[in-house]
């Protein structure tokens, strides 16, 4: 069954808002040049201001939310295909990240 109504009120650790601040800082800094990505730059920066707020509780919009979501999902996706292909030290590395974003997304979203 489908629920009526989505929270979109978040309450992240320290450690998940840093991790989605640089995810978010990472994302801009990869589209913040092309007009085709204008409402993805715009819901970014606007999560990015939510998340540097000192408020312990973020409530963003549906928007925001929904595409938050598709890009962590995204990028988990490739770091758990990184972690396939590479070799011991870069799997090391790439599984912890992956694991991040995994647990974030399961958590929270």
């Amino acid at each position: 069954m489908k629920k009526l109504f989505t929270n979109y009120t978040f309450s992240f650790d320290s450690t998940e808002r840093k991790l989605l601040k640089t995810f978010c800082k990472q994302t801009l800094k990869q589209i913040e040049g092309d007009n085709k990505y204008f409402s993805e730059i715009r819901s970014f920066n606007s999560i990015l201001s939510k998340l540097e707020s000192e408020n312990d509780e973020i409530k963003l919009t549906k928007d925001e939310r929904t595409k938050l979501k598709f890009m962590l999902e995204q990028n988990a996706k490739y770091l758990s295909d990184q972690v396939k292909k590479s070799w011991f030290i870069k799997k090391w590395m790439y599984k912890s990240l992956s694991n991040q974003y995994n647990n974030l997304l399961s958590k929270h979203f």
